[in-house]
């Protein structure tokens, strides 16, 4: 079996286009990581890189291992970088952007908190939810929702929120309780914009699979807490995330319905760019955050 420090080096010798570079990078000769490259395509009996006086190309079954090995580099990375200097002091600036509904709610508290414990760090976080842009943008982290699919970037998997179906006491007593996805056809629902599918397009469970059914209503917003509102004024049934309305549920202002038939569950991650070894205060911060997340979990 190939050893794992020879795939983290076939994954730098990608990543920098270079075999001289990966060797001052580790601190070795040229010829050694090309002899451990040999090694490592003669275990496989396969060749990896197509080699000229100019570039270095991936054959078929190279480009297949590289973007498995590259998982398991920065994986084996950041195990390392979670205990390496631990006690370092953190400093400089993270420019970061979040979706408005988590700056507004826990990411402002958290990430103010990680500053007061680290007096030399700064940090510039924007609410925004539109798509960024990490490079382009000049950002160091993004929170971000859902799958990430651009091998470009890391994402790291903080936790994952709930969504619930809700409406005030008062709606419910003018329109009534509906007891099933179908019933709701009859209500004024509030869409959600920034849904991919449609912002009428809810989600619902049904035998352990997620299904979607359309409904409708004479409201739709791109910002959750405005849906929330318009819920709380009694004009409407809102789907929405559990953090979002958790104290309202708690003190009976809105009142959830349809809990076993809600299906929506949003994966929520720290995004950034892919490196060979992020800063550590960016990953200090993503562990903060997942941390301040656990804390209160219930409430997503």
């Amino acid at each position: 079996m190939p050893a794992i420090d020879d795939l983290v080096l076939f994954t730098q010798v990608i990543e920098y286009g270079s075999f001289s570079k990966v060797a001052d990078l580790n601190n070795i000769t040229k010829s050694v990581v090309s002899k451990r490259i040999s090694k490592l395509e003669t275990s496989l009996g396969l060749q990896l890189i197509y080699r000229t006086t100019r570039k270095l190309t991936l054959t078929e079954p190279g480009e297949v291992l590289y973007h498995r090995a590259k998982s398991i580099s920065s994986i084996a990375q950041t195990a390392f970088d979670s205990v390496t200097g631990y006690s370092e002091a953190l400093s400089g600036k993270i420019r970061m952007s979040v979706p408005t509904i988590s700056g507004e709610l826990l990411l402002a508290n958290a990430v103010s908190t990680f500053c007061q414990k680290h007096p030399g760090l700064t940090v510039d976080m924007s609410l925004n939810n539109h798509f960024v842009d990490l490079v382009a943008d000049n950002y160091d982290l993004v929170i971000r929702t859902g799958y990430l699919e651009d091998s470009s970037l890391i994402a790291r998997h903080i936790f994952n929120s709930r969504w619930v179906i809700c409406a005030s006491p008062t709606y419910f007593e003018q329109h009534g309780i509906p007891e099933t996805p179908k019933a709701l056809n009859s209500h004024n629902c509030l869409g959600y914009n920034p849904q991919s599918s449609g912002p009428f397009d809810w989600q619902f469970i049904r035998q352990n699979k997620i299904y979607t059914h359309k409904v409708s209503g004479n409201f739709s917003s791109d910002n959750a807490a405005s849906l929330k509102k318009v819920a709380l004024a009694g004009n409407g049934i809102a789907y929405l995330p559990t953090c979002l309305v958790y104290n309202e549920l708690q003190q009976g202002q809105l009142v959830e319905i349809l809990a076993s038939h809600a299906g929506k569950v949003v994966g929520i991650y720290a995004v950034y760019p892919y490196t060979r070894k992020p800063a550590k205060r960016i990953q200090a911060l993503i562990e903060h955050i997942r941390e301040s997340y656990m804390e209160i979990k219930e409430q997503f």
